[in-house]
């Protein structure tokens, strides 16, 4: 029997309620790959008017890292979507990664049905199990009735405190069943982050502040928690106040800009060089900020020495603080208000700008960079390929880097010249294959600005089919490879730690840029060193999407700023 018009009115079914949960939360994108028990929700998607885009990818793995490049760089919650089964297994890797990163992604799998659960049904596993313990916060639903709460607990989950991932399943049959219409509402502020602030203890702001006085060397260390909170003019202040460096790590990159007179630049064993390692050994009091002071910020804690030097650590997430250095003072709170107190509780200190430490430290890095970036020779050194990108791109194009032999060159010597999100990669667990899904997010986000994703020729080979997508949406994007035919990072481990022992780390070379011509993407194929900057200029400058695949000298050859084969 059909319900009573009345009785259609006021009510929505699971799957349009899903929709209109997330408009409400002022979702613009969201970036996903279809299925079969996702059939409701998207002809929920086509029907409804909501105002939000969808972006079809090619597997769910990188809308995923499409949904992280746009939280980083938005500043509101990041969607992806995908089936039940594989998808929910592919969406996964990126669901990890943003979670320990602390970016706000919500994934949506849909699922079999509940009625046909224990039965043998195809593409069921327990999805509840599966995301718990790599997200902050997860659901399977099991009733229609319980959508519109459980998105608003999911997207209250992402953005308050450590922020970090969430994922709801969306059983078939719950799609289908009904939604009281009344239900449907939202807090929007909820769609951003941090989207509720807390301040720390007025008792431990104090005692921070007196060992700050009392502090003749002090040094900051900042994480991406300074960036995640917008936190940067309340460091600068401070820094500027007592006069002191300021250190980040890869994902701190943006805390300060990089020409400011006490920027350190990046420190710990990728990014880092001996010199910005001096300023924290040099340090008497070092504050981390929005920093967990893991094993590659402090070089396997080495730099700063434990014990040797005092603690401030300011951090979010109560769990974090005292777990690898002993604290003498614990902040709790967002970085933001955590450093604006500080300010305030020293108020009566100014102390006289002395940057001399910190620019002869810059110095003696970027000699040793420049002597290498202008080398005329073959293959073309990755330093050239920084110190390219550096002169041509605008202070503030867009940077994504992948985890490989990208990263420490450009966490090293890429200069961030001005605060926030300019420079990112995927720090948290380093899988190859991030840069270019995250490029495409992050140029949704900012699309005024120019966006470069930078990986190596194994990253590509993780992540070519995304090459259509971006010809799909006409994305401007430049993507450089840095081609050389082996897992650069593994070589170069097995160089220094297992007497050049090479095993299962070499592979066939590609010629990239006809692979990206095959998609619709121009491309060019760089052997030439002297060649590099006019063809780096055409491709800024082309308004589709563009290719340089650059061969390179490889890790295990160069001169990499990582610390362990540096020693």
């Amino acid at each position: 029997m059909n319900q009573p018009v009345e009785q259609r009115v006021q009510t929505l079914s699971g799957a349009e309620a899903a929709v209109e949960m997330l408009a409400a939360h002022g979702v613009e994108v969201i970036f996903g790959l279809c299925g079969d028990t996702s059939l409701p929700f998207y002809d929920a998607l086509a029907r409804l008017e909501h105002g939000m885009r969808h972006v079809l990818t090619r597997d769910e793995r990188h809308a995923a890292y499409m949904a992280d490049g746009y939280a980083r760089v938005s500043g509101k919650v990041g969607v992806c979507e995908g089936p039940s089964g594989g998808g929910a297994t592919y969406i996964l890797p990126g669901l990890a990664e943003a979670n320990e990163s602390s970016i706000p992604v919500l994934a949506i799998n849909s699922d079999i049905s509940v009625a046909a659960r224990g039965r043998f049904t195809l593409t069921e596993l327990d999805q509840r199990a599966l995301m718990r313990p790599l997200t902050k916060w997860n659901a399977v639903l099991d009733r229609s009735a319980d959508v519109p709460r459980t998105f608003r607990a999911a997207f209250e989950a992402m953005t308050t405190g450590r922020t970090g991932a969430a994922h709801i399943a969306l059983p078939f049959d719950v799609q289908n069943g009904p939604v009281e219409k009344g239900e449907i509402w939202a807090d929007p502020s909820l769609g951003q982050y941090p989207s509720r602030r807390v301040g720390p203890e007025p008792f431990h702001v104090e005692l921070a502040a007196k060992l700050l006085r009392g502090a003749q060397r002090p040094v900051f260390i900042c994480g991406g928690g300074v960036v995640l909170a917008r936190a940067e003019p309340e460091l600068i202040a401070l820094a500027e106040r007592l006069s002191a460096p300021v250190a980040t790590t890869i994902s701190g990159k943006g805390s300060i800009p990089e020409d400011h007179a006490l920027a350190v630049g990046v420190v710990g064993s990728n990014g880092g060089t001996p010199e910005t390692r001096s300023i924290v050994d040099a340090a008497d009091l070092v504050v981390f900020a929005g920093c967990r002071a893991g094993s590659v910020t402090t070089e396997r804690w080495r730099h700063p020495a434990p014990g040797r030097v005092k603690v401030i650590h300011v951090d979010v997430d109560p769990a974090v603080l005292g777990v690898s250095y002993r604290v003498d003072v614990p902040l709790v709170g967002d970085a933001k208000l955590a450093l604006a107190a500080l300010d305030e509780a020293l108020d009566n200190v100014v102390r006289p700008l002395d940057a001399s430490a910190v620019a002869r430290a810059r110095a003696a890095k970027f000699a040793n960079f420049r002597a290498l970036a202008e080398s005329p020779q073959a293959p073309i050194r990755p330093e050239r390929v920084v110190a390219e990108l550096a002169r041509q791109l605008d202070a503030d194009a867009l940077v994504v880097a992948d985890p490989g032999t990208p990263c420490p060159y450009l966490s090293a010597y890429y200069p961030v010249r001005g605060t926030g999100r300019r420079y990112f990669s995927n720090r948290a667990h380093g899988a190859l294959g991030y840069a270019m899904a995250a490029a495409v997010g992050a140029h949704l986000a900012r699309p005024a600005v120019k966006t470069v994703a930078v990986m190596g020729d194994g990253s590509f080979g993780m992540c070519a089919g995304e090459l259509e997508t971006i010809v799909r949406l006409r994305l401007p994007l430049t993507l450089i490879v840095i081609s050389n035919a082996v897992y650069g990072w593994i070589k170069a481990g097995q160089k220094t730690g297992y007497q050049e022992r090479y095993f299962a780390v070499d592979f066939g070379a590609t010629d990239h840029a006809r692979v990206a011509e095959a998609y619709g993407v121009k491309g060019w194929h760089v052997t030439d060193p002297e060649g590099l900057a006019g063809v780096l200029q055409q491709a800024l400058a082309h308004d589709g999407p563009t290719l340089l695949d650059i061969v390179c000298q490889p890790l295990h050859e160069a001169k990499a700023p990582v610390s362990e084969w540096v020693a």
